[in-house]
């Protein structure tokens, strides 16, 4: 019975690359809306800024539509 093996292993190709360069973006992103939300939470809130950072760092998505939502200040 013959085996098949593989002749490249598929990390080993572009790929890792590729997946490093994503994961290093959605790295940067979320320092970048963590970083965003703490100085705007600052100049726009009066609920303390380092929770709502915090809320970011542990949902991002979840915890911007919440600031947006709740957190700021609404001015008219």
């Amino acid at each position: 019975m013959p085996s098949t093996i593989p002749t490249t292993i598929p990390l080993q190709t572009g790929e890792a690359a590729f997946v490093l360069l994503f994961a290093l973006l959605v790295f940067a992103v979320g320092i970048a809306l963590i970083f965003w939300t703490y100085s705007d939470a600052q100049k726009n809130s009066s609920h303390p800024a380092f929770l709502w950072a915090i809320v970011v760092f542990l949902a991002p998505l979840l915890g911007l539509v919440l600031y947006f939502l709740i957190g700021r200040n609404q001015k008219y």
